[in-house]
Parts: C-alpha cells; sequence; structure tokens
C-alpha cells in the first residue's frame, strides 16, 4: 500500500479553520486583507518544506524565531476566509505533545538537546503570559486522520482529485512533476458545530463517557474560539502519500461515520458497533505503516 515519496514528510492531516477578514482585529485585518490579494499565495507544500529547514540546524530550530506571516486562503460563500500559519505557537504545541508522549531522556536529548527544551520553554511561558486567548488556527495529526474529526462533515463535504499524469504542470513544483492527489472534506462552521453537538448527544445517550466523547468535546470547544461564518477543512496532507490512489478515491470515512452515529440514534447499537469496528481497523492499518517504514 505504501507509495515511496522522497518529496513530503511527514504524513500528516490537517485540521484547519478559516475565518473571514471581519474575525481580525487591525493592524492584523489589513494585513490579511493586502495578504489575500497577492496573485500567489504559499500552499502547504510550502508551509512543510520551511518547517523541516528549520530542523536541518545544529542544533535544530524547533520553534520559529519570529512568528510567520503567511497563511493559508480560501473563499466560502465568495468571502475571503484566511487560516494563519502560526507557525511558532504550533511549534511549542508540537514541543509540549511531545514532552508528554514519555520518551526517554535519552531520545529526547537526541532529537533535541537540553539547552534547546529549556531556552524554548522558558521563550513559550513568557509569551504565553502576554497572550494567554491565543490558539491555533490548525490542528496537526501524524499518521492518521483522528476519527472524531470525521464526525465535523459529510460525505457531500468531500473534495477529491486525482494525481496529474507525468508531463503535467503541477500547481506547487515545476513542469513536468508529477501532483500529488488531493483529498479534503471542507464546511461551514455552522454545520460543523451543529454534527458535531449531534454526534455528542448520541453518544451520550447510548454509551458511557469515553476517549470518542473526550476528543469531541475538546473539537468542540475549540471550534468555539472562531468566527460562525468561519470555513472548516480536514485535508488528508502528505497521507495521500502513504497510500494508493485506489485507496484514496474509495475513501468515505465521514460517510461511515455519519452511518453509525444514525445507527447510534435509531437505538441500533450493535450496527453502530460494526460501522465503527470497520472504521477503526482501516485507520489503524494506516498508523501500523509507521513502524513499516
Amino acid at each position: 500500500m505504501t507509495v515511496a515519496s522522497s518529496v513530503l514528510v511527514p504524513y500528516a492531516s490537517y485540521l484547519r479553520v478559516y475565518e473571514p477578514l471581519a474575525a481580525f482585529p487591525e493592524p492584523e485585518r489589513s494585513h490579511w486583507a493586502r495578504y489575500a490579494r497577492r496573485p500567489r499565495t504559499p500552499g502547504a507544500q510550502e508551509e512543510l518544506r520551511r518547517s523541516l529547514a528549520d530542523l536541518l540546524p545544529t542544533p535544530p530550530v524547533p520553534v520559529p524565531v519570529h512568528e510567520s506571516g503567511e497563511a493559508f486562503v480560501a473563499h466560502l460563500d465568495g468571502v475571503v476566509v484566511i487560516c494563519p500559519w502560526r507557525t511558532r505557537l504550533r511549534g511549542w504545541l508540537a514541543l509540549e505533545e511531545l514532552m508528554a508522549d514519555g520518551y526517554p531522556e535519552a531520545v529526547l536529548d537526541a532529537m533535541l538537546p537540553p539547552v534547546v527544551r529549556v531556552q524554548v520553554a522558558g521563550d513559550y511561558e513568557r509569551w504565553s503570559s502576554r497572550n494567554p486567548d491565543a490558539r491555533p488556527w490548525i490542528r496537526t495529526a501524524v499518521w492518521q486522520v483522528p476519527l472524531r474529526w470525521f464526525a465535523l462533515f459529510g460525505d457531500e463535504d468531500r473534495q477529491y482529485e486525482a494525481g496529474a499524469p507525468q508531463g503535467a504542470a503541477s500547481t506547487e513544483g515545476a513542469a513536468g512533476a508529477r501532483r500529488a492527489p488531493v483529498l479534503r472534506y471542507r464546511t461551514t462552521m455552522a454545520q460543523a458545530r451543529r454534527r458535531l453537538a449531534r454526534a455528542l448527544r448520541a453518544l451520550r445517550e447510548s454509551i458511557d463517557e469515553g476517549p470518542m466523547t473526550e476528543g469531541l468535546v475538546d473539537v468542540g470547544r475549540w471550534l468555539e474560539e472562531f468566527h460562525p461564518r468561519a470555513l472548516v477543512e480536514l485535508d488528508f496532507g502528505g497521507l495521500v502519500h502513504a497510500v494508493s490512489e485506489e485507496w484514496l478515491a474509495g475513501e468515505r470515512s465521514a460517510a461511515e461515520m455519519s452511518e453509525g452515529l444514525a445507527a447510534l440514534r435509531a437505538g441500533d447499537g450493535e450496527r453502530a458497533g460494526e460501522v465503527y469496528g470497520r472504521l477503526a481497523e482501516r485507520w489503524r492499518a494506516i498508523r501500523d505503516l509507521q513502524s513499516a517504514n
């Protein structure tokens, strides 16, 4: 199933929120308004290249010295919506997650020397005290799409573009390069919140509190931080390089999640368990590719 690629690593998926310009205070609003008028803005591939470049120096730079002024730009019902990269904040959060994963001290020292970790932690503490309400517009998952993310979307939100054949021009590379396939889901913030609330209600009325319920609560709290007219996007990102195009073309996890939740609401716990089990097993096979590579 694995497709070799030296272009895009890591194999990560992304949950993004794009907000209208009205959601940003000045002078940031004016900055993004000018930014959105550029003839070309960087894509996910370029963001990844820049973040990986910071890990090449010795010692590595896990968190940029300055916050990025870049963003992803999209349109929702004719309105420009912006998803700031906020690479500095995301770097701090990623490092916190790394530290919480329980790696042995020797492994952490090999990845990031203690002096670097101490300096980064101190920088984040000082920054957080000045920006207590800061939150990222992008969440990242490596070697998976967390199943709870699919509860925000319906199959009608699915957008799939097959990879371009050899010899076609790539949108992010030179002519003659192969364009990777794209698989993403996009919906409005209102619809995402509505689906999440229905999913939580179905779970709480049918089964005890568990990881799925806790995960949905966490995502719901995050979504509440954003403008009600925002766009919510699930991007398979680098995962498209870890599986075959045939797998991507047939991928319907959001539809399966909807089916399982509908079964719960109808009181058919057995059917809901079958659907969820099939969904979980398929994504467990994707996570297992991490150790296979």
